[in-house]
């Protein structure tokens, strides 16, 4: 009978040693725990996630690079490259059109913000510039000016994707140009470099579980659970819309791939947890080009379509400053008219695109959407301070999920997924890890086998 009782033990102790999911999972609840039991102690365990995350953003840009290269190169055509960009950008476009005007429309319909009768001079402006640091968001011109490398050092230094990606698309069309006869050496040794950097990321998501452990118990000891109470119908709206959303996105990838978002999640669920449990989509970038590749998505549309949308398809930042504001005006009692909710969306349209990397980027993006309108006081968005954290996971979540929908879609439109590949790896019938590719069946599944 002890033998009996023993197995079950020792099945879930070996799920629990082999499964990231299990372990990420256990991590995720642990953290809780703690900062619920040891407020102080779970505050100070943030820099356990800080040095995650640093660990995984040293391995993007090169891993951006090598992966652009290399898909450019094997596709063997610069002018399908460009047409992945520009169908990549009309779908952000739409996708966060869509995200902002769904905003709106619940933040009418669900009023989080109603009944509050806040008055904005009892708002403190000066906590709002200490969340942004005295930043500001930059103008279309400056935004596209700094997507330019001026050192081919400095944007792999400074961890700019789009500089990077702008290099990576000079290499390969350099590399396209001068062919494998005059450079033969360069397009193995990007491959293998590729392969090196992957490894390197398998060693450092072995650390994942003490990094959500210690973003959560951050999060649960320095915020508890008063902010979700007195801001339980706000927070309750903008999960709710974000989970609308992305069931409007899965019926988007059903009609155009024929893929199930379901299914997409269950393969992904041990990059989603970790991305959840440390509020950052960038831990799992690399990782998520990885099993994109092996879900048959082309190399080049999976290295510009996925670290492109971490600039310019924020879905889920997009329902939080659409409903946000609707939120801080029905607060402080001010009734936006048709038109100037309209005036919001055109707004944030332009403000989300220039968000990524900024320091309190959703206060900045408000707060420029208040001035814009003229009639919601700039301290006014102090009112986000204690809540905004806690929408971290709403943020991530569809941001990611956006952006990888969006490779799928990008990747159909233009022919670049084996969808049986796809369909057999979302059912569990092909294992997860990418496989590895040969360059000459690569060329003959662009251009034909002969």
């Amino acid at each position: 009978m002890p033998h009996a009782t023993g197995n079950p033990v020792r099945r879930a102790g070996r799920f629990l040693r082999t499964s990231l999911f299990a372990q990420v999972l256990f991590a995720l609840l642990l953290g809780v725990l703690v900062g619920r039991v040891w407020p102080d102690i779970g505050s100070s365990l943030q820099p356990l996630g800080d040095g995650f995350v640093r660990l995984i953003k040293a391995m993007i840009a090169p891993l951006v690079f090598c992966v652009v290269v290399a898909g450019i190169t094997k596709a063997g055509d610069l002018k399908a490259f460009g047409r992945i960009g520009l169908k990549a950008l009309i779908w952000f476009e739409v996708a966060t059109s869509v995200a902002l005007v769904v905003g709106l429309l619940a933040g009418n319909l669900l009023a989080p913000g109603a009944g509050m009768n806040v008055d904005p001079a009892t708002l403190d402006q000066g906590a709002v510039d200490d969340a942004t640091g005295g930043g500001h968001l930059p103008s279309t011109a400056q935004f596209i000016l700094e997507s330019l490398p001026d050192s081919a050092v400095g944007a792999f230094a400074e961890n700019s994707l789009l500089q990077v990606l702008v290099l990576a698309c000079l290499v390969g069309a350099a590399l396209l140009h001068l062919g494998q006869r005059k450079v033969p050496q360069i397009l193995p040794f990007i491959e293998q470099a590729q392969d090196v950097v992957f490894t390197i990321v398998g060693y450092i998501m072995k650390l994942a579980p003490l990094a959500v452990f210690g973003a959560t118990a951050h999060l649960v000891g320095e915020y508890g659970v008063g902010a979700m109470s007195t801001y339980g119908k706000l927070i309750a709206v903008c999960y709710g819309v974000a989970l609308a959303f992305l069931a409007l996105l899965g019926l988007a990838l059903k009609a155009v791939t024929g893929l199930s978002l379901w299914k997409f999640v269950r393969y992904t669920r041990e990059e989603l947890l970790l991305a959840l449990g440390t509020g950052s989509s960038e831990t799992v970038m690399p990782r998520m080009m990885q099993k994109l590749r092996a879900a048959g998505c082309r190399d080049d549309a999976v290295g510009l379509v996925l670290p492109t949308g971490y600039s310019f398809n924020l879905d889920g930042a997009s329902i939080y400053l659409s409903i946000g504001t609707l939120f801080i005006a029905q607060a402080i009692g001010v009734d936006l008219s048709l038109g100037q909710q309209i005036t919001v969306v055109l707004i944030l349209m332009l403000t989300s695109k220039g968000m990524a990397g900024v320091p309190g980027s959703a206060f900045l993006a408000l707060s420029a959407t208040a001035s814009a309108l003229g009639v919601i006081p700039a301290a006014a968005v102090a009112l986000l301070l204690g809540v905004d954290r806690i929408m971290d996971s709403m943020r991530v979540a569809t941001n990611l999920l956006g952006n990888c929908v969006a490779v799928f879609a990008v990747s159909r439109w233009e022919g670049a997924l084996d969808r049986v590949t796809a369909k057999r790896v979302l059912n569990g019938e092909e294992p997860a890890a990418a496989p590895h590719r040969d360059p000459a069946k690569d060329t003959e599944a662009v251009h034909g086998a002969p």
